[in-house]
């Protein structure tokens, strides 16, 4: 059965792998809208969808979220099954800068699609929100129950959790089948520039220190990028009803310390570190329960981030992956 598939954000990160996949199947169409805006270089983004540019399966369109007249002409043209909303404002240090900004992309540009969806009646809608949702001091491992929240910390966390909140209302108001995917620190291949790992190989690769905020103790749960494309295509398919929030992670962490020696490892560099005060925004754990996603999704994780890093390290230093 053939399919036609809106993804928001899709020359990001996350938006251009899932993209790849998609495209896998020649019974799906896929939609990409994107705004190209310079949080970090827009030419690695459209570096990421160039590829696709000729496919008669794919579109793209240059638009930005907040603008409603130009999001509803996309919705004009098509007929969609699914909208994955990945567009947002990211980074939870840019968002302690320029809060207004954030609330009006993740916020104001979340609402509008979701007005979309519902007066073109379409099936399925799929969040991507984030781990930082759960906030400072909730218990280990995070799941899904609402009562497993902690202190938010930042902008960019509260914009996730509105927009959860707005699913949610949409969800349950007007009866979009709604999933809501917290992402664990993605990583991989194309992850953005201002992101840790990717960060860390390029100060590495320069000889440069590496700044380390707080003692190196704190832990993340770290999921490589095609765990978290497997994850949404699972949600994609998955027969929801109603509104659902699901993580997507691994349940495996990593102190920032052992990171860092990981990827000196891996590079075969040698590491300097400069050790600074914790910075405002930033848990100091994180770590999916993920259960839920094994059970509605048969989600399973399947690579390791030893694996995960030396793939990174592939794209970083060639531009490609080995296989």
């Amino acid at each position: 059965m053939k399919r036609n598939i809106l993804i928001t954000g899709g020359a990001g990160f996350i938006g251009s792998h899932l993209v790849d996949a998609l495209l896998l199947n020649p019974d799906i169409s896929v939609s990409v809208i994107d705004d190209f805006n310079p949080y970090y270089p827009p030419e690695s983004k459209r570096r990421n969808i160039a590829q696709h540019l000729s496919n008669p399966q794919f579109r793209l369109y240059e638009t930005d979220i907040t603008d409603d007249e130009s999001l509803k002409q996309v919705f004009e043209g098509q007929s969609f099954d699914t909208v994955v909303h990945l567009a947002a404002r990211a980074g939870v240090r840019q968002s302690l800068i320029e809060p207004a900004a954030y609330a009006r992309t993740n916020i104001e540009g979340t609402i509008n699609l979701l007005e979309c969806v519902r007066e073109k009646k379409i099936p399925k809608f799929i969040f991507g929100s984030s781990s930082s949702v759960y906030g400072q001091g909730a218990p280990t491992p995070f799941s899904e129950a609402e009562a497993n929240v902690g202190k938010i910390l930042s902008p960019y966390a509260a914009t996730k959790v509105a927009g959860e909140a707005v699913c949610r209302a949409f969800a349950e108001t007007y009866g979009i089948n709604t999933i809501c995917l917290r992402f664990f620190t993605v990583y991989g291949p194309r992850q953005r520039p201002d992101l840790a790992i990717h960060k860390f190989a390029a100060l590495i690769s320069s000889g440069q220190p590496i700044p380390v905020f707080g003692d190196g103790s704190s832990f993340r749960d770290y999921t490589y990028v095609g765990d978290i494309v497997d994850g949404i295509c699972a949600a994609m398919d998955y027969d929801s009803r109603g509104f659902e929030v699901i993580n997507l992670g691994t349940s495996h962490t990593i102190t920032l310390s052992e990171l860092i020696r990981l990827i000196g490892e891996g590079m075969e560099k040698e590491i300097r570190v400069e050790q600074l005060p914790m910075q405002p925004g930033d848990l100091s754990a994180t770590c999916a329960d993920i259960s839920k996603a094994k059970r509605l999704l048969n989600y399973s994780p399947k690579v390791p981030l030893q694996e995960g890093i030396s793939k990174f390290i592939d794209w970083f230093e060639t531009g490609s992956v080995a296989s």
